[in-house]
């Protein structure tokens, strides 16, 4: 996980991309992440608002192990999976999440 990414932009994110080192963003304030094609997280980041609060992750099981939760906008079954276990009072984990198949997780840029 990379934890301060006050001081990086997109060009500076870019790069680790494409070398596979990061695939999901967050929100470190919201504990939640998501793709980096998120609209939601992509309107905050150009008002300048989420730049300060965000992190980047490798894969999700590293978000899920960090406590991070999936975004509702751009990852609605694992959201709507993740609520299922918190109204069950179970926990979200990395084999819960596998579960789902059908809706990409990690953005690729292959």
């Amino acid at each position: 996980m990379i934890n301060d990414t006050r001081n990086l932009r997109g060009n500076d994110i870019w790069p680790m991309v494409w070398r596979g080192e990061v695939r999901l963003g967050g929100h470190r304030k919201n504990k939640l992440y998501g793709r980096l094609d998120c609209r939601v997280a992509n309107q905050y980041l150009r008002r300048g608002t989420y730049q300060k609060n965000r992190v980047l992750f490798e894969n999700e099981g590293e978000a899920i192990r960090a406590g991070y939760r999936p975004c509702g906008a751009c990852l609605p079954k694992h959201y709507k999976l993740w609520k299922e276990c918190q109204a069950a009072g179970e926990t979200y984990t990395v084999a819960v999440a596998t579960k789902i198949d059908d809706e990409p997780v990690e953005w690729s840029c292959d």
